[in-house]
């Protein structure tokens, strides 16, 4: 995947074009849906207009010109690689110091996670809105559930693969394009529609996640890198949660369900546009054989020890299945597949159970947003766990207090506030812990991918409890709940068995 003949002056010119391509592509799906204000902006049996079909094929176009300038450059006949070095550190930032440059790039990432979480976490918030406004049955809505986590877990693979292939980097970008470009979700006036879009939109949320924790793996320098990553997953998801059920709380009463789609126009723009502060991962571009550009990501970071020579061997693409990475990877993605179940059965289906319990859209939306804010600061407490006590140890804490969530809903309690935010710091926790530390875990030719198949088991998860919900076999939230503990726990067992403690370790000693 090389960019032939092909200057970097003329591919960012092709990459800015793209952009603005798809952003106007979405700009004209804005004019029918604001007509349909006088209606409750209710669009459903609708005739696309000319400008919406014109914007569908500008935000094709303009992702793939989009995507095309951001394939790495051709390699240089001779590589030039950056001078070798030896000594202590992570083979990249060794024992280095955290600079400007790395806290910009933490607040970029941290805003790149809180519009990628809040993609699923709005699927709970549209559902009730879209079953009234399309008079279909809830297990006819969950097939757009189903549609959403499937393309999350077909991109957290195809990400993880274009990341160890075009550059961390690059990864994110395109992600961030088919953020803007999929919000025209919010415009389909049919429900076939909306799960197509649903899909793409899945796609790159899918692919954002396990690429960020990959980048900032191979920038932050080792002994800050443990809670540098949990703090940012852990404030992300959580935030992003919390902006979800915010933005539901406010804009759902006003504009419907729809205009929860079309946040992703400005957020993905202004992610964007913040990509002059996320750089190329160094041992990436020296693997790449870009020496002169890993040493200007160093020299930007302070990284005192080079990244390794350029790795001429060929990747083995399923390394991580095998050897003595298999109990790794088994331990791992058990942990993955109970969140997902957690996250994309049982907190997805709380809006409607809220309601179904009193609650109006409002005041349900509400709640939850309460019970985001009460978890947001338990990030803090657990980066540093992961960072000062234990990496596996913290992953197998956050998947018991999970449990311990879940158990209390079979509990007769009539505020279920306390309850909610319990589940919610053991199930963010587990994720924004899950992640980095598969990050670590994993050698650099095979992180990307390796951490993105981590990433698709979360969501194939939540893939097994959609088809439950399809078939109509959605048992009450209490009994839905203990039996959701059971896989939960058993995830803790086999990490406590088979996961290996990555505190202080380097991350060269995994390749």
């Amino acid at each position: 995947m090389t960019l032939p003949q092909t200057s970097r002056r003329a591919a960012s010119l092709l990459f800015w074009s793209g952009v603005i391509a798809v952003t106007a592509g979405v700009l004209l799906h804005l004019p029918m849906f604001i007509d349909c204000a006088d209606m409750n902006y209710m669009m459903a049996g609708m005739e696309m207009d000319a400008g919406m079909y014109v914007g569908m094929v500008l935000i094709v176009l303009g992702t793939f010109a989009a995507g095309f300038g951001l394939l790495p450059p051709k390699r240089d006949a001779v590589p030039t690689p950056i001078q070798s070095g030896t000594g202590p550190g992570n083979g990249i930032g060794g024992e280095g110091r955290l600079t400007g440059a790395h806290w910009r790039l933490m607040l970029t990432l941290t805003f790149a996670l809180i519009i990628d979480t809040m993609k699923p976490a709005s699927l709970g918030f549209v559902v009730p809105g879209m079953v009234r406004e399309y008079g279909i049955t809830r297990p006819t809505a969950a097939i757009l559930v189903f549609g959403a986590i499937t393309g999350t877990t077909l991109g957290s693979l195809i990400w993880g693969a274009l990341a160890d292939a075009m550059g961390r980097r690059a990864a994110i970008l395109l992600a961030a394009i088919m953020f803007i470009g999929t919000s025209i979700c919010g415009a389909m006036p049919s429900f076939m529609g909306n799960i197509i879009m649903c899909f793409l939109m899945g796609m790159s949320a899918g692919g954002m996640l396990p690429i960020t924790y990959t980048l900032l793996a191979e920038v932050v320098p080792a002994r800050h890198r443990g809670w540098f990553l949990v703090l940012l997953g852990g404030f992300g998801l959580i935030a992003g949660y919390l902006a979800a059920s915010v933005c539901a709380a406010l804009l759902e009463p006003v504009f419907g369900w729809r205009i929860l789609w079309f946040i992703g126009l400005p957020t993905g723009v202004i992610l964007v546009g913040l990509s002059r502060f996320i750089p190329e991962s160094p041992r990436f571009l020296a693997a790449q054989g870009r020496g002169a550009e890993a040493e200007a990501v160093m020299r930007r970071f302070d990284i005192p020890f080079p990244p390794a020579p350029p790795v001429s061997a060929a990747p083995a693409p399923l390394g991580f299945l095998k050897g003595p990475l298999a109990g790794t990877t088994l331990g791992l993605n058990l942990a993955a597949f109970a969140w997902g179940m957690v996250n994309f059965g049982l907190v997805l289906w709380l809006p409607s159970d809220l309601r179904a319990r009193g609650y109006n859209v409002a005041g349900s939306d509400v709640l939850l947003a309460q019970s985001a804010l009460l978890a947001l600061p338990t990030s803090i407490i657990t980066a540093a766990l992961y960072a000062r006590w234990s990496t596996r140890g913290t992953l197998i804490l956050m998947c018991l207090l999970t449990a311990c969530g879940l158990a209390g809903f079979a509990l007769p309690i009539k505020d279920p506030l306390l309850i909610i935010a319990v589940l919610m710091i053991g199930a963010n926790g587990i994720i924004a812990v899950l992640l980095p530390y598969s990050a670590e875990s994993y050698p650099l030719r095979i992180r990307g991918r390796g951490t993105g198949f981590v990433a698709g088991s979360s969501k194939f998860g939540g893939i097994v409890v959609q088809l439950v919900t399809m078939a109509a076999a959605v048992p009450p939230l209490a009994t839905a709940a203990i039996v959701l503990a059971l896989p939960v726990l058993a995830s803790a067992a086999v990490v406590g068995r088979f996961g290996r403690e990555t505190k202080g370790r380097r991350l060269d000693e995994v390749g």
